[in-house]
């Protein structure tokens, strides 16, 4: 097994840390003990993990290619609407309208690949924390490899509800047993309360787009403002503790109005945007790649015009969420319509899911493509975690705890960033809309439309669906290679 892991690990980690050459010959178990002490093997270790966060296509990674998690999240949403346009474009044996509807099933690829991907994370991960422990790394960097575990069965019990669970490789696929979600829910709680004190504080260098210590608070804080929804308890106390950790000893703050958008283009090391991205996923076209988020949104000529390459005219939303923006919030810049370089005019309505006009919906520019590009790829890195949506989750939890002067404060910190109109008072809702306005296109919008109660709801071009789509399908090739697993209920 050991040598096994080694070269597994060897063959596959990649420049995240920086390139290191192991040379050859035989790596028995105290070789590769004494190499994953070292940093270079510490770094081996984790480095493969990162990769996999980082996105790319045939749905790796969590944001910036797609047919993976990020659509999971986000074409099932109100947010994000990819129509089979007019001229054929986007049509896909009718994916995209499968995924907007709510009518997935277990054979369709954004379940399988999100799945695959995350089954393979995982079992690095689980390589990972063997490797690490039984080498007496250093603490921290075997606590990050076990909240990256945690991270990635955190979106797989969030996405799929009861899975499979293991946390040693030596188990073959068939005998992997199911867990319900409540059980992968306090592991996940566990491994973070018991690790993310022991990472780094460090957010910058070496440690850009890794978890530190900040980082894995909001991950907790993500997962205790969910807990109701996995468990049927809600932990809004716990959240709200784990938001302050981050508040009072974090060191972050929101950018100033004008900054906002930087906040989508450049890397987040240097510049405005270092104090509120948390952590991020570092992206470049040549070596790292990928973002497509804004490439398939703009028309083929505004792209030619903008960039010199044809971009994908998909991506849009509806005339609804637009409309939720005041005129003079500044983040309702990001939808553009009308009148566009390379002679394009994007209308502000919709007209059909099935035949929509190549020039039908707003397109969003927040992650307008950013050099360099390679392939129809830019280079924009994704921000996972963001100080404004901590403050707003503190302020979901305040307000449900009845704390709503101290909700109505966070909102108006994030409302006057974007110069829209204060708040005199708050409901549930104004919190939900809020979310939706600062947060659209960073794959936020499923989880909170599950947690306010909106995610099953007709809207345009989509009927009312069953509370069983709030978690998607075990892949059917999971359940052929898997026994001892059962399919979820409605499908």
């Amino acid at each position: 097994m050991k040598r096994f892991a080694f070269l597994f690990l060897t063959l596959f980690s990649v420049s995240f840390f920086g390139c290191t050459d192991l040379g050859e010959g035989v790596f028995d178990r105290q070789v590769a003990d004494d190499f994953y002490a070292t940093p270079e093997g510490i770094n081996a270790a984790l480095a493969d993990l990162y990769n996999e966060i980082r996105g790319d296509f045939g749905g790796k990674g969590v944001a910036g290619a797609d047919r993976g998690w990020f659509d999971m999240n986000e074409v099932s949403t109100d947010e994000m609407l990819i129509p089979t346009r007019s001229d054929g474009a986007w049509d896909d044996n009718g994916i995209w309208r499968q995924f907007y509807r709510h009518e997935w099933n277990p054979a369709q690829e954004f379940v399988n690949n999100t799945w695959n991907w995350l089954y393979r994370s995982v079992f690095k991960a689980n390589l990972a924390v063997e490797l690490l422990t039984d080498a007496n790394a250093e603490e921290s960097r075997i606590a990050e490899a076990k909240v990256l575990r945690a991270y990635f069965y955190y979106m797989l019990m969030d996405a799929y509800g009861e899975i499979p669970f293991y946390t040693q490789n030596n188990i073959t696929v068939d005998q992997i047993p199911q867990a319900d979600r409540a059980t992968v829910y306090d592991f996940v709680v566990q491994e973070l309360t018991e690790n993310v004190e022991k990472l780094s504080e460090v957010k910058s260098g070496e440690f850009y787009g890794r978890f530190n210590k900040w980082a894995g608070y909001a991950l907790l804080a993500k997962v205790y403002i969910n807990a109701e929804v996995y468990t049927g308890t809600p932990r809004w106390t716990e959240a709200i503790a784990a938001c302050d950790k981050i508040i009072n000893e974090g060191g972050f703050s929101l950018v100033n109005g004008a900054d906002y958008f930087t906040m989508f283009a450049d890397d987040h090391r240097t510049g405005p945007s270092a104090q509120e991205v948390i952590l991020a996923i570092f992206i470049d076209a040549n070596t790292a790649p990928r973002n497509i988020i804004g490439i398939r949104s703009l028309r083929g000529a505004q792209g030619e015009a903008l960039f010199g390459f044809s971009t994908w005219n998909g991506a849009t939303v509806h005339r609804s969420f637009v409309d939720r923006y005041e005129n003079n919030d500044l983040r309702k810049a990001q939808w553009i319509t009308g009148p566009q370089a390379g002679g394009v005019n994007y209308t502000l309505d919709i007209s059909s899911l099935n035949n929509a006009g190549v020039e039908d919906g707003a397109r969003n520019t927040k992650f307008l493509p950013v050099e360099p590009y390679n392939g129809g790829a830019a280079s924009n890195d994704f921000p996972i975690y963001r100080y404004a949506d901590i403050l707003l989750m503190k302020a979901e939890a305040a307000f449900r705890l009845g704390q709503t002067g101290t909700a109505l404060t966070l909102v108006n910190e994030i409302r006057a960033r974007a110069n829209a109109t204060q708040l005199l008072s708050l409901s549930l809702n104004d919190i939900y809309d809020e979310r939706g306005r600062e947060l659209c296109w960073e794959g936020h919008r499923r989880q909170d439309m599950i947690r306010f109660g909106t995610f099953n709801a007709g809207r345009d071009f989509k009927p009312t669906s069953d509370a069983t789509r709030r978690i998607f399908p075990l892949p059917q090739s999971a359940l052929d290679t898997n026994p001892n697993l059962v399919q979820n209920p409605g499908y």
